[in-house]
């Protein structure tokens, strides 16, 4: 097996300038460590990732905090973050935090602390303060998406105004007669979103005088939430809402498949939307507000890796929107007459 003397000594360089070419630490001549690598290629040689790091000081390694490995956003942000990495040749290392207060501890106090990583990206976790210090003392740089965490810079979308504008784009239509079909409030992680979505249905529901009575019904967000609750509320005509505003696109889909089987055309008798713009959504003409989950995971990794380049200016702002936009297909019509 080639060794970085071999590579050295084919190149007609010291092994002090090889190891320095093939680790990019340190200054040398651009035609040298040209010369460096076609050697390195030639003998098969692949530089260590522990010798590397004790020349650079980094381990090229990303530690990502996430509560859901399975759920479609959580999905979607992986393969933003996983794809940008790759592209800097940078490892990832996944995390996911169970519902348990134990296990969760255990990643902050063990996991990452034995780990080396150069980096940390939470998703859709509400850090406490005390997780927010220990991941300081790691040192490293840190990016959150989904929410606001005190003192860390975040990304993410402003759930309120995103369920507002869904809301909104059906009263324009001429809907009266609304149903919020949002996440068990009682049971949701992270930053809220439930809540903040609920908030901003109500708030454009408020803003046009209307007052829909029975406005709100807790559904778990996944596409079996949607269909099991739509199934008992869409049941009875004289109580069925013209337009169903769904929490995200699963519970949203549900929903669809619900008013297929009770024989209710959508969007002629029954309107549906959802936030996320998921990717069964094209597939079933779902009207939603598409939040670009990837795109975000890939600016996260910007973030970070644009902070191990230069430390991050405290002064700046800590907290960013993303861009959405509505995407509106055939799931949504003017009432009917």
């Amino acid at each position: 097996m080639s060794g970085i003397a071999d590579v050295a000594r084919l190149a007609g360089v010291s092994k002090s300038t090889a190891s320095r070419a093939l680790s990019g630490g340190g200054y040398v001549a651009a035609e040298t460590r040209e010369r460096v690598e076609e050697a390195a290629a030639t003998m098969g040689f692949v530089a260590s990732s522990s010798a590397t790091s004790l020349v650079t000081g980094r381990h090229l390694n990303v530690a990502m905090l996430t509560p859901s490995v399975t759920r479609w956003f959580f999905t979607e942000v992986i393969e933003g973050v996983e794809g940008a990495l790759a592209d800097s040749d940078f490892d990832l290392t996944l995390y996911r935090l169970g519902s348990g207060a134990d296990a969760r501890r255990r990643v902050f106090d063990y996991f990452l602390m034995r780990k080396r990583v150069d980096a940390v990206i939470a998703v859709g976790v509400a850090l406490s303060t005390v997780e927010v210090d220990v991941l300081r003392t790691l040192g490293r740089p840190i990016v959150g998406i989904g929410g606001p965490i005190a003192g860390i810079p975040t990304l993410g979308i402003d759930d309120t105004a995103a369920s507002r504008t869904m809301t909104e784009h059906l009263l324009e239509l001429g809907h009266t007669r609304l149903l919020h079909f949002g996440g068990d409030r009682d049971e949701q992680r992270g930053f809220s979103i439930q809540a903040q979505r609920l908030r901003g249905f109500r708030a454009a529901v408020r803003a046009a005088r209307i007052d829909p009575g029975h406005d709100f019904v807790r559904t778990p967000f996944s596409i079996q939430g949607g269909y099991e609750t739509a199934m008992r509320e869409l049941a009875d005509p004289r109580t069925r809402p013209t337009a169903v505003v769904a929490a995200c696109d699963e519970i949203a889909i549900g929903v669809i498949l619900a008013a297929r089987e009770l024989g209710i055309d959508v969007p002629q008798q029954l309107s549906v939307v959802g936030v996320d713009d998921h990717h069964l959504a094209s597939l079933f003409g779902l009207t939603t507000l598409r939040q670009h989950p990837s795109r975000q995971g890939s600016t996260a990794v910007r973030m970070v890796l644009e902070a191990l380049a230069t430390p991050m200016d405290a002064t700046a702002p800590v907290s960013q929107t993303t861009n959405v936009n509505v995407v509106v297909r055939s799931s949504t019509a003017p009432p009917a007459t």
